[in-house]
């Protein structure tokens, strides 16, 4: 097939293959797909809201590409978020270094112990960090932890709670860890992005600018291509 446009390009990546982004929500997946007007290598989803919906969404996508003869080389877990202050302002860029699981485990007398401290289950997925690395550059994201969360952060006690044990967290959201336990099943490298569309902490809706956001994400993506293009998932 005939490589057009960015996420033509995105085919002929070293190894990599097509690229699926996994976003919750259809305004997510809009910004997202305006940086990819052809469509070529790219497909974009809206997956669903929550770790459990993104997972199986991805599983589902993955393994449809599969069984058709063809697969992903990468899944990108993107969207907007909350973004810890004053390290991911608002209107911000981030790429995560590390994708947590923030609450998957239990809460004791002695504080919140993670499932990999009761003896099963993983709580953290790391991306390729040469990828990360050249997304920053080339995006201006910053590059950090990106939590995921079932339920969203909505006061100082508890964002303070996250940054202490989560001490490079830059952003929180709620499908990262999801769809990275859904490539990681399949063997397919994982990216997060996230554009910061309000600070973590007491919820104030004034604040949050969801459209800048959007915009920011749709600028990035734009950004992506010769990134993806010439890297090799195996350099890492």
């Amino acid at each position: 097939m005939e490589l057009q446009a960015q996420e033509g390009r995105l085919i002929a990546a070293a190894g990599l293959g097509r690229v699926l982004v996994a976003t919750a929500v259809s305004v997510e997946r809009d910004a997202v797909a305006r940086a990819f007007p052809d469509h070529g290598g790219v497909e974009v989803i809206a997956a669903g809201v929550g770790p459990a919906l993104a997972a199986a969404s991805t599983a589902s996508a993955l393994t449809a590409a599969a069984l058709k003869g063809t697969p992903y080389g990468l899944v990108v877990s993107a969207g907007i978020g909350g973004g810890f202050q004053p390290e991911a302002p608002v209107g911000s860029l981030v790429v995560a270094d590390g994708i947590v699981a923030a609450d998957l485990g239990a809460e004791t007398e002695d504080g919140f112990l993670p499932v990999t401290e009761l003896g099963f289950g993983t709580v953290r997925h790391e991306p390729p960090a040469d990828l990360v690395r050249r997304v920053a550059e080339t995006t201006g994201a910053r590059a950090g932890a990106v939590l995921t969360v079932s339920t969203v952060t909505g006061t100082a006690v508890r964002a303070a709670a996250l940054r202490e044990r989560h001490p490079t967290a830059l952003a929180e959201a709620m499908e990262g860890f999801g769809v990275a336990e859904a490539a990681a099943a399949q063997g397919v490298p994982v990216l997060e992005i996230r554009a910061i569309s309000n600070p973590v902490g007491p919820r104030d809706r004034a604040a949050w600018r969801i459209g800048d956001a959007l915009a920011a994400l749709t600028e990035g993506f734009g950004k992506l291509a010769p990134v993806l293009e010439s890297w090799n998932r195996h350099d890492s």
